[in-house]
């Protein structure tokens, strides 16, 4: 099986992939809204059809992604029927599954820190996704959203330390840098409600908190009622059409070598190889400024910021660094040359002085 865990730092949100290793099918749990650039360039570069995105609850800190998700890949929308979401493609209750593969999550009901609450157990009990429920060495809040802190303590007793001692947990937020505890270690010692602690002393514990709303609480709730829907959002688009690009899970913007070649003209082809090899047998791309990656802060000026700029290296590995460097530096539209000047030379394109 295919397992990742991604985090979204702005709202301390765990995102997991999980998928098929024969059949490719994956599934995506707690999706974020600003994040859908990231998931959906991972799912591509692993070779994965996204059949699920799974909500754990209508959250209130930050938007889903999966109205987005499901834009771009065709997956569905998956969440709990107690939620109160509109627009979802399937609404899930205790004892449900959701396959991908061979594999299967099954699903628990948690309410307390929502109504709506679910977790997501692995077939084999190895692994299970608990939402807000049951956090590391903490839980979620009870007292929004129709919580409950009675619910929840049951709700955790019941359906998640109930599962193999050896059962890791994989929460949807943290805000340590803690990533994963497993039942034994939170029925031991989570400070809320592990160890000896009974249902009336996490209800006082939890009734006494004292804590401020979610900042985005008014933003992302009316959202995710309706799943993440939204007409559009400019920070997960190039904020101009002037080439086919391909976002990479590494966070760079790609651009084909068959459209450079036919557009050298429309665009700033900047190589930061040294002079050496620019001048070398691999030969260089036609009206490419040389600007060697260790000057081109200094000398980003030398652009022009209203034409793109494609930057190009022997690999693409400095020139993927050299993109990042000028958008800092303030130019939007900017673009790494996918394999550099060997990808360039293997597909038989135009080149200056080349002798290979």
């Amino acid at each position: 099986m295919i397992f990742r865990q991604l985090f979204d730092q702005q709202s301390s949100t765990y995102t997991y992939l999980l998928a098929d290793g024969d059949t490719r099918e994956a599934v995506l749990i707690d999706p974020v809204f600003e994040q859908t650039r990231r998931d959906a360039a991972l799912v591509d570069e692993l070779g994965l059809r996204l059949l699920y995105t799974i909500d754990t609850h209508l959250h209130a800190d930050h938007v889903t992604g999966a109205w987005l998700l499901k834009n771009r890949t065709g997956s569905q929308i998956a969440i709990s029927a107690a939620s109160g979401a509109e627009g979802a493609d399937r609404y899930l209750s205790h004892g449900d599954s959701i396959a991908f593969g061979a594999r299967q999550l099954r699903v628990r009901a948690t309410p307390g820190h929502t109504n709506g609450c679910i977790s997501l157990v692995l077939d084999d009990e190895t692994m299970a996704f608990t939402g807000d429920c049951l956090l590391i060495r903490g839980t979620g809040r009870t007292d929004f959203q129709n919580g409950n802190p009675h619910a929840l303590f049951r709700a955790v007793h019941e359906q998640l330390f109930s599962l193999p001692e050896n059962c890791l947990l994989y929460p949807a937020h943290d805000y340590r840098g803690l990533t994963v505890t497993s039942v034994a270690e939170e029925r031991r010692f989570n400070p809320r409600l592990g160890g000896e602690l009974c249902e009336d002393d996490f209800a006082v514990y939890m009734t006494n908190l004292g804590l401020a709303h979610p900042r985005q609480i008014d933003v992302a709730v009316p959202a995710n009622l309706k799943c993440g829907v939204a007409a559009s959002d400019p920070s997960l688009t190039p904020q101009s059409e002037w080439a086919p690009l391909t976002y990479t899970f590494a966070g760079i913007w790609e651009i084909h070598p068959q459209w450079l070649e036919e557009h050298l003209q429309s665009v700033q082809i900047v190589d930061v190889r040294e002079p050496d090899e620019f001048d070398g047998p691999l030969g260089r791309i036609p009206e490419a400024k040389l600007i060697s990656l260790g000057s081109l802060a200094k000398r980003a000026a030398e652009l022009d910021k209203e034409r793109p700029v494609v930057t190009v290296c022997r690999a693409g590995g400095r020139s993927a660094q050299a993109t990042v460097m000028l958008r800092q530096a303030g130019f939007e539209d900017v673009a790494n040359l996918a394999g550099g000047m060997l990808r360039w030379r293997a597909e038989g394109r135009v080149v200056e002085n080349g002798s290979l």
